[in-house]
């Protein structure tokens, strides 16, 4: 028997027991692994809230790194005692020890702790589609990236860095403004205290900026769309805020013959080929010490009832981690 997180609604995250589960003995093509860190991140809260529904009861967590204890029939690439993390679906991360297909490991570098591993997959996977294949960035490129002192956010700041990208971001505190300046970003904004439209204006003298990279949703997405310089692209990767509302696609065209695209991790790593040069070019610039996974916070997987309150509350700041 192991522990785990199990919900059997959807709802606040009162919802999340710990409970023990008996694991059956990995399938073919399966692997059973032993989790040493899992990683927290905001679409947990969209499974645990049913914003993107799964059937009940049901598991949490998208995110962790540990060790191979068992493999089923017909896998070759992964042996007992490798170091391995993932970040994608099956649900059922939040766990001591879990079955997971082979296909959605990754073996570790030796250079990479458990802890760095599990807080940086999803959302460093994240950042490397956005940044390499959403829209392609090359140095000199303006954009402008919401929630910049979260996990994804610090993790963006440094890597425009490394590309010669001029990052804008937007925070809600004067703390968080420092965080992202010291990770990379070229400017800042404390949507607090200022319009971020307005603001983006005046640091690109009035022509915008060629992308917008936003988490938040509701609460954001018509501003962003203002932020755009005319074929800019509105690239829409989470609902912290809430859903976006439904418009109208005259709003695109009035501003500039505008792109819109809502991209996820699932599905530009769902090919195999992908998903390995996507962690390849993840590893590389997290092992050259170009990219650091700065975790903030680290809870006890008991206590994550608490750590799903401090994320909703914004009080968390760089990546956070739960410990089995």
């Amino acid at each position: 028997m192991v522990k785990a997180i199990r919900i059997n609604r959807v709802g606040g995250p009162e919802v999340m027991e710990l409970v023990e589960v008996d694991l059956p003995p990995p399938g073919p093509g399966e692997v059973r692994m032993r989790h040493e860190a899992i990683g927290l991140n905001y679409i947990d809260v969209y499974h645990r809230t049913g914003l993107y529904p799964q059937p009940m009861p049901g598991a949490l967590g998208v995110e962790g790194a540990g060790v191979v204890e068992e493999v089923g029939e017909g896998v070759t690439d992964l042996k007992v005692g490798d170091r391995v993390a993932y970040g994608g679906r099956p649900l059922g991360s939040y766990s001591e020890a879990r079955i997971i297909p082979a296909s959605q490991l990754l073996v570790l570098p030796n250079q990479i702790e458990f802890d760095t591993a599990a807080a940086m997959m999803l959302q460093g996977l994240t950042v490397q589609y956005l940044f390499h294949r959403t829209v392609p960035l090359k140095a000199g490129d303006t954009i402008l990236f919401h929630a910049a002192a979260g996990g994804v956010g610090l993790i963006a700041c440094q890597w425009a860095r490394v590309m010669g990208v001029k990052l804008i971001g937007t925070v809600g505190s004067e703390e968080k403004a420092a965080l992202a300046i010291e990770n990379g970003a070229t400017e800042v904004i404390n949507y607090n205290k200022e319009n971020f439209t307005e603001r983006v204006k005046e640091l690109t003298d009035g022509k915008g900026v060629s992308a917008v990279y936003d988490s938040i949703g509701k609460d954001t997405f018509i501003g962003s769309l203002d932020c755009l310089q005319p074929l800019g692209t509105m690239v829409s990767f989470g609902n912290a805020s809430g859903p976006v509302a439904p418009f109208s696609l005259s709003e695109l065209a009035s501003r500039g013959s505008l792109f819109v695209t809502r991209p996820t991790l699932m599905t530009y790593a769902a090919k195999r080929d992908d998903l390995e040069a996507m962690a390849k070019s993840l590893f590389g610039v997290v092992s050259s010490g170009e990219v650091k996974i700065d975790i903030r916070q680290r809870y006890a997987l008991a206590d994550v009832q608490q750590a799903h309150r401090d994320l909703e509350a914004r009080k968390t700041t760089g990546s956070t981690i739960l410990l089995p």
